[in-house]
């Protein structure tokens, strides 16, 4: 089944113009609809709290958010203009602690959520962090991250980083659109066990599964010659130029996560190239 409904959300950051672009050629090549949010944040109540914040402050600060909403939008409808695609631009505004349950309503109805990179950028990065895990969690779709910068077509060469994971196998289902029209997809494995018999010809199920789709899949075994399982994936995808890193999201806890950081911050922070996963 092709994906046909697309959703993004636009922050006014450049650095997120070119999760927007890809989210627009998706929808053409698609013959699909893209859905386009923008949010306004009330930065001074954040909902988790009321610290006796005054009525008039909170009230400028709901205005101000109103207008980021609507400016957003006249930038976003702006952009779409004149581009041959069904599309509908909505605004919203939230409370920084509202945005996971903005995110889950909206896109859950999406068949696939494309957002930019969420770290690494000077300036929100504390909401585009939120939007980004909001899609992870709150909607069951799969979510493409693009790097800031990205221009060119994707997913000719596809690097499944695998592990076997509950999440690494629902990011393969959903991502199957993609996967049967790559040129080719290659299943990573990282350092595989030596002595577990049950893995004695690691990711050759998912291969089997993947063939009958009609995706052009080979296996390609890895020792961790880096410092961490994401590090060599990501020198992996340099050497044969992939095009697209899919991977499950959050294996710990979202806490633990938070905490050490954890593969998937770490896949998003210094990714290089489209990052699809699912929880």
């Amino acid at each position: 089944m092709a994906y046909k409904t697309f959703f993004t959300v636009w922050d006014g950051n450049p650095q997120s113009r070119a999760a927007f672009n890809v989210a627009v050629d998706m929808t053409r090549r698609a013959e699909g609809h893209l859905d386009v949010l923008c949010v306004g944040i009330d930065r001074i109540n954040p909902g988790f709290y009321y610290a006796g914040t005054s009525p008039e402050l909170l009230s400028e600060s709901v205005a101000a958010a109103r207008e980021e909403a609507a400016q957003l939008r006249r930038e976003a409808e702006e952009m779409l203009d004149h581009e041959d695609i069904s599309f509908a631009v909505r605004e919203a505004i939230a409370q920084f602690g509202g945005i996971g349950r903005l995110i889950g309503d909206r896109g859950r109805y999406a068949d696939l959520i494309v957002l930019p990179r969420p770290y690494g950028r000077e300036e929100g990065e504390a909401e585009a962090a939120a939007v980004t895990e909001a899609a992870v969690f709150e909607t069951g779709a799969p979510v493409l991250v693009v790097p800031p910068g990205w221009d060119g077509p994707f997913a000719r060469h596809v690097i499944i980083g695998w592990n076997e994971s509950p999440q690494a196998m629902r990011a393969v289902r959903l991502g199957l659109p993609l996967l049967v029209e790559a040129g080719e997809v290659e299943v990573v494995v990282v350092d595989p066990p030596a002595h577990d018999e049950s893995l004695a010809d690691p990711g050759a199920d998912l291969a089997v599964f993947l063939d009958r789709h009609g995706a052009n899949v080979r296996v390609t075994l890895l020792p961790k010659t880096r410092p961490t399982v994401i590090d060599t994936l990501r020198e992996h995808a340099r050497d044969v130029e992939g095009d697209l890193l899919v991977m499950g999201a959050y294996g710990h806890s979202r806490l633990r996560e938070a905490i050490f950081g954890g593969a998937t911050r770490e896949a998003l922070a210094e990714a290089e190239i489209p990052v699809l996963m699912a929880h």
